[in-house]
């Protein structure tokens, strides 16, 4: 009898399918793989990934099309909706003058970080 490897996708407490030992998520693998790269292609931006996790994890996308279909349209409300609660917080408008106000400002304007 043949003994596998355990399957190499694991959900986070938040809900995010990563491959196994990696923080690299299935919606990365599997959009590459849908914009024509290759598992080899991938492995090559994603080192920390094994080629036979590459291929596992599209396969598994391949056979439950519906699932995956679904799992990626929840990761994208939800990051839809974590989007507006930040841009309610932290207006996006005039950012980068206001980052670029905080470097520019003389060392002693510039706020003291806490000494922890």
């Amino acid at each position: 009898m043949l003994s596998g490897e355990p399957f190499p996708l694991e959900t986070g407490p938040d809900g995010v399918i990563r491959l196994r030992g990696t923080r690299i998520t299935l919606d990365t693998v599997w959009v590459a793989f849908q914009d024509g790269a290759t598992a080899e292609e991938i492995l090559q931006q994603y080192p920390t990934l094994s080629l036979a996790d590459a291929y596992q994890a599209i396969g598994y996308c391949l056979r439950n099309g519906a699932l995956v279909a679904g799992y990626l349209a929840r990761r994208r409300e939800t990051g839809q909706e974590i989007r507006q609660s930040n841009e309610s917080r932290w207006a996006p408008e005039g950012i980068r003058a206001r980052l670029l106000a905080l470097t520019c400002r003389p060392a002693r304007m510039r706020p003291r970080a806490a000494i922890t």
